[in-house]
């Protein structure tokens, strides 16, 4: 079954480099942007969104399917991925608070500061 654009949980993103994103906001099609599962049972039709701001009609064109699709090697290699992502995220996050904490002068000093 093809990604159902009509679902509430499907998301298309286009950027100005011509990349276009294709995904379950939910992460339920391990085969996106290709293939929605069969009998997805988060499945709702998209009805009406209020107040929602939409560019083009258009979906950007799906890539073609890469090989293994049908296998499940394509989604493996996917999975490994985002568990390398994930395995440092917390990493990265915790460097950056240190960066912003490095930067923001203490609240004595904030409080007692010279000069002003």
């Amino acid at each position: 079954m093809p990604m159902r654009t009509e679902c509430k949980q499907f998301e298309s993103r286009s950027y100005p480099n011509g990349d276009t994103v294709r995904k379950c906001n939910l992460d339920l099609a391990p085969d996106a942007p290709w293939r929605c599962p069969e009998n997805c049972p988060k499945y709702e039709r998209r009805l009406a969104d209020a107040a929602w701001t939409h560019g083009t009609l258009t979906v950007g064109v799906t890539p073609p399917e890469p090989a293994g699709l049908d296998d499940g090697s394509a989604a493996a290699v996917l999975d490994a991925a985002e568990d390398i992502v994930n395995a440092i995220g917390f990493d990265v996050m915790a460097e950056v608070e240190a960066e912003r904490n490095a930067k923001k002068p203490g609240i004595f000093k904030r409080i007692f500061k010279r000069g002003g």
